[in-house]
Parts: C-alpha cells; sequence; structure tokens
C-alpha cells in the first residue's frame, strides 16, 4: 500500500477547493435556514441543525481523507458485499415507519440511515466493475445493455418503493450516461428511452400526489395553499433577493414560510439572501466540479478509473441540475437535495466519501 502511495501523483487541487468550498457554504447556509425553524421547534436550540450537519461535515471530511489514500481499484473486491448489503437496507428501510409519507430512513438512535444514498453510488462500482471486464461485448443489446439496464432498474425500483421518484430517475439517468461513455451504441439506448420515460410517466401519473405535483407546477397559482404552495413561496424568496441578496441570515420565508427550508428548498433561500448573485456563484460552483470531474474521467489511467469518475460526477450534477430546476419552478417539485448544501447527514457522509474516490482517481491519471 504505501509503495503505490508513493507512486501517486497529487490530487485535483481545483476540485477539492470546490468540494470543501460547497461543503462550507453548506454548513453556513444550513445554520442560517433553519436557525428560525430550530429555535422553535427545539426548544430555543436555534444551532440544532448547524451542530448536526457541522459534526456530519467533519465526519465526511475524514472519510473522504480516508478515501482519498485509498487505491479505487480496492473496490472491485468489495463490491459484491457492498451490493449485499445494500440490498438488505433498502429491504429493511421498507419495514420502517413513515416520515412524511414515505419510508426513505432507518432509525440509528440519535441518527438516521438513508439506504437509497449508498444504492446510487452501489450501481455506479457494480457498472464500472462489470463493464470493465466485459470490454467490447457492451456494444451489444442482449448482452452489453440490457443487463445493466435491469440491474439499474432493479434498484430504482426499491428506491422507487420508498416513494422516492427522485433517487430512482437519479438512478436510470446515470446508467444511461456510464453505459453511453462506456460505448454502447447509440441506437440501443434510445431503444429503451421511450419504456423508461413511459414507466416514469406512469409513476407519476398513477400517484395522485405527484400527478398534482405535476400539474401544480404549470401554474402554481392554482393552488396556492396546497400542492403550489412551496413553488409560490421560492419564488418569493428569489423574487425578494433581487441581484444582491437581502443578508445573509434576513431571510424572511425561511420563517415557517418554506416548509423546513434547510432541506430540498435551501437554494431559494441562498437567492433571497445572497441575491442572483450567491446563486450564480453556487452555478459555477457546480460547473467548475462537473468540469474538472470529467477532466477526471478523461485522464483516469483504465476503464475502471474513467466509469467510475463518470459516475460519480454524473450523481452530484445531476442532483444538483435536478433541485435548481425544481426550486426555479422549471420542472415539476419534487424531493432531491442539493448536494453538500442541503441538510442531511447519511447524504453529506456518503457524497464526501465518494468524492474522495473521485479525487483518488484524480491521482492516478494517464500521462495524455
Amino acid at each position: 500500500m504505501r509503495k503505490l502511495q508513493n507512486k501517486m501523483g497529487s490530487i485535483d487541487f481545483l476540485l477539492f477547493c470546490v468540494i470543501m468550498l460547497l461543503v462550507a457554504i453548506g454548513v453556513v447556509m444550513v445554520y442560517s435556514a433553519s436557525s428560525y425553524f430550530a429555535f422553535y421547534k427545539y426548544k430555543g436550540d436555534s444551532m440544532y441543525f448547524l451542530k448536526r450537519q457541522g459534526l456530519w461535515a467533519i465526519l465526511g471530511m475524514s472519510a473522504m481523507f480516508v478515501t482519498i489514500n485509498m487505491d479505487y481499484h480496492i473496490y472491485k473486491r468489495y463490491t459484491r458485499l457492498i451490493m449485499i448489503i445494500t440490498t438488505i437496507l433498502l429491504f429493511v428501510v421498507l419495514l420502517c415507519p413513515e416520515i412524511n409519507g414515505a419510508r426513505r430512513w432507518i432509525p440509528l438512535g440519535p441518527a438516521s440511515l438513508q439506504p437509497s444514498e449508498i444504492a446510487k453510488y452501489f450501481v455506479v462500482l457494480y457498472l464500472a466493475k462489470s463493464i470493465d471486464a466485459k470490454g467490447e461485448k457492451i456494444k451489444t443489446f442482449s448482452y452489453g445493455v440490457i443487463p445493466y439496464l435491469l440491474v439499474a432498474v432493479f434498484y430504482a425500483g426499491l428506491v422507487y418503493a420508498e416513494k422516492n421518484l427522485s433517487i430512482a430517475t437519479v438512478i436510470m439517468t446515470v446508467t444511461f450516461f456510464i453505459l453511453f461513455v462506456a460505448g454502447a451504441k447509440f441506437s440501443h439506448l434510445v431503444a429503451v428511452v421511450l419504456p423508461v420515460i413511459l414507466a416514469g410517466a406512469a409513476a407519476i401519473l398513477l400517484v395522485p400526489f405527484r400527478r398534482a405535483r405535476f400539474f401544480s407546477y404549470r401554474n402554481p397559482w392554482v393552488d396556492p395553499q396546497k400542492t403550489g404552495y412551496q413553488l409560490i413561496q421560492s419564488f418569493l424568496a428569489l423574487g425578494s433577493g433581487g441581484i444582491w441578496g437581502v443578508g445573509l441570515g434576513q431571510s424572511r420565508q425561511k420563517c415557517y414560510y418554506i416548509p423546513e427550508p434547510h432541506n430540498d428548498f435551501i437554494f431559494a433561500v441562498i437567492g433571497e439572501e445572497l441575491g442572483l448573485i450567491g446563486c450564480v456563484f453556487i452555478i459555477l460552483l457546480f460547473l467548475l466540479f462537473i468540469w474538472r470531474g470529467i477532466v477526471t474521467a478523461v485522464k483516469a489511467k483504465d476503464t475502471y478509473g474513467t466509469l467510475l469518475a463518470t459516475g460519480i460526477t454524473s450523481i452530484i450534477a445531476v442532483q444538483a441540475l435536478i433541485n435548481i430546476a425544481v426550486v426555479t419552478g422549471s420542472i415539476p417539485v419534487t424531493g432531491v437535495p442539493l448536494p453538500f448544501i442541503s441538510y442531511g447527514g447519511s447524504s453529506l457522509f456518503v457524497n464526501m466519501a465518494a468524492m474522495g474516490i473521485l479525487l483518488n482517481i484524480s491521482r492516478q491519471k494517464s500521462n495524455i
């Protein structure tokens, strides 16, 4: 292991700085967005969510520094074990009590575990390992595309059973990205896009609350007290922020207007407090992350590293895109957290561990 570390180069420093900056902004904004809510819900403890998010950020950074120094090829050995653990957790969570109408968390005393956060990265690990071994056979339809789509559909289906359509969508979207980068024929991917779109449409239209959300985003003022409420409050937050914002900590919409503003709609609070300038800065950070992630994938020394970097980068990119699109009313409201910034312990921890893998790949780049 020591010999291997000596052969590794330095990490992508710009990528590292972007990740750390996003995490730092996240901790600050979680406190700013949650302080009012926490003060009244937790008996005057306005720093309740800050302390928890700060602790998870420290744990996540520790995990990231561990995975930075672990050769990413080691995950090939443990893919099957991770598969077993992930599958068990996805079934266990279905037995847990509902929270806000969904079963997404396994309670672990003062903390909770969200298995879907592990599942999305496991699918990336599995695809990278298997496609690397399959080689040119990925270009066949029945042997190269269908088996991977079935695996992705299986895990996306388990996540969907938790009433978590958003992460299920992320899993399927990232799977298509990986298959495309791996060399699967575009015609083969197109052939399966239509059934996937139809399945997604059915998942929305056949479930009453999703159907209401879908149609309300087009005109949230039709039902401003129910299905359109969150989006209207998000618009008010973004609009009142203007170009420069009302000032850090000065949001009005966080005062019980936006439900749990430190979660999925934290970008609206950023827009209100930091204005258009703050929103553009966050978007630029994610664009920098995507750029350096692509560079890492292109310069990876083998196919496994390329696919792994592609998948990890795609997960963050797709989630950020969906979250920002939801908050700005570009797509129907769905519960996707903004990576590194929205409140969530298990999400932050798993994302940070995955960032360590991405940075380790950047340490072992080829000379191209």
